[in-house]
This record gives C-alpha cells, sequence and structure tokens, in this order.
C-alpha cells in the first residue's frame, strides 16, 4: 500500500515557490496593517488639540503637537501650519503637497501584494500542466499503464499546486481590498483634518480673536 499523499513533500517543486510567494506575502501583509493602523490618528482628537493651542496663541506647542504625533495627518497639518502666516490658497497648496508626499508610503507594497495574488494561479496552472505532461509522458511510453497508483502521484499534485495558488491569490485579494481601504480612510482623514484646520485658521480663529477685543 502507497503513503499518503503529503502536502507540500509531494506536491512537487513549484509548490515551495508558491510557499515562498505565500510567506512573503503575509509578511508584506502583517507589515502594511501594522503601519497603517498607527498612521490612521483620530482626526477628530488630534485637531481639538491643536485648535486648542492656536485659540490659546500657542502655534509652537501645536506644531510641537504635530511633531509628536505619528502618521502622516500630523505632518499635512503641520505643513499647513508652516504656512499660517500667508494665504488660505498657500496652506492648502502646502496640504496638498504634503499629502502627496505621504501617498507612496502609504501604498507602499500594495502593488507586490496585488502580484502575488495575480501571478500565485499562474504558477499552479503551470504546475498543474507540468504533472499532466509528466502523467501523458508515463502513459505514451506504458510505464504508467493501467496502474493507479503510479496515476494518482501526478493528478494530486497539479490538484494541489492549483487548489494552493487559488487560495494564495484568494488571500492575496482579500488583503489588497482591505490595505486600500485603510489607505482611503487615511486619505480621507488627511483632507478632513487640512481643511478644518485651514478653515479654523482663516475664518474661525480672526472672528474669535475680535470678538475677545
Amino acid at each position: 500500500m502507497n503513503a499518503p499523499f503529503s502536502f507540500p513533500a509531494d506536491a512537487g517543486p513549484f509548490v515551495w515557490i508558491l510557499l515562498g510567494l505565500a510567506f512573503l506575502a503575509l509578511v508584506f501583509v502583517v507589515e502594511r496593517t501594522m503601519f497603517l493602523h498607527r498612521g490612521l490618528v483620530l482626526s477628530s482628537d488630534f485637531i481639538d488639540g491643536v485648535r486648542n493651542n492656536l485659540k490659546a496663541q500657542r502655534p509652537l506647542e501645536a506644531l510641537a503637537a504635530c511633531e509628536e504625533s505619528p502618521g502622516p495627518i500630523p505632518r499635512v497639518v503641520k505643513a499647513a501650519l508652516l504656512r499660517a502666516d500667508g494665504t488660505e490658497e498657500a496652506m492648502r497648496a502646502a496640504a496638498i503637497q504634503a499629502a502627496l508626499l505621504e501617498l507612496p508610503v502609504l501604498e507602499r507594497r500594495l502593488g507586490t501584494i496585488s502580484a502575488i495574488g495575480r501571478v500565485a494561479p499562474l504558477i499552479g496552472l503551470t504546475a498543474a500542466i507540468f504533472s499532466g505532461f509528466h502523467l501523458a509522458s508515463g502513459l505514451h511510453d506504458g510505464s504508467v499503464y493501467a496502474s493507479a497508483n503510479k496515476l494518482f502521484p501526478d493528478i494530486l499534485s497539479a490538484l494541489a499546486n492549483a487548489g494552493f495558488s487559488l487560495v494564495i491569490a484568494t488571500g492575496c485579494t482579500l488583503a489588497h481590498h482591505f490595505l486600500v481601504g485603510r489607505v482611503r480612510s487615511i486619505v480621507t482623514e488627511m483632507e478632513i483634518a487640512a481643511h478644518s484646520i485651514i478653515t479654523f485658521v482663516h475664518h474661525e480663529l480672526p472672528t474669535e480673536k475680535e470678538r475677545s477685543v
């Protein structure tokens, strides 16, 4: 009686490529998830602190709060505050420029995760084709003729590689969709924070100063 099929030992050489891709994708997904989680600062609480410092005529403390807070949102707000003495358009342009610099950092490795999800099924298909070619060659020369025990290893190897590659593709697709959603959330938070602080500096703060006088 033949030994049962063992994955990945009996799945052929291509399965080790798939395992390497799966490990790489897992590392990238975990790293990106942790990075984007740290970058998603609650803009409402952060902006309230900056606004309070500006109301109290403490612009340096407001900039210090931006320096001490992690993530791209404080950096965008800081870029806008550094142009607070200029026009509203100047502040908005500085915030946009800072946000554009943050985007490549936020989207880093997302393309690689997506690429692994697209390539894995192709490798699985290649492995299945090679297993089918080996099986067909054996049938042609008669070495495995009418021998189910010799047919099954190639069939199981083809199915294992194809199935595993689809699992990798599915995981990468879901992870990519999740991470893109996190990036969009951060971008939205950056827009809200920048708009809020610019509106406060050029519209609300002057009104409050006039009332205090």
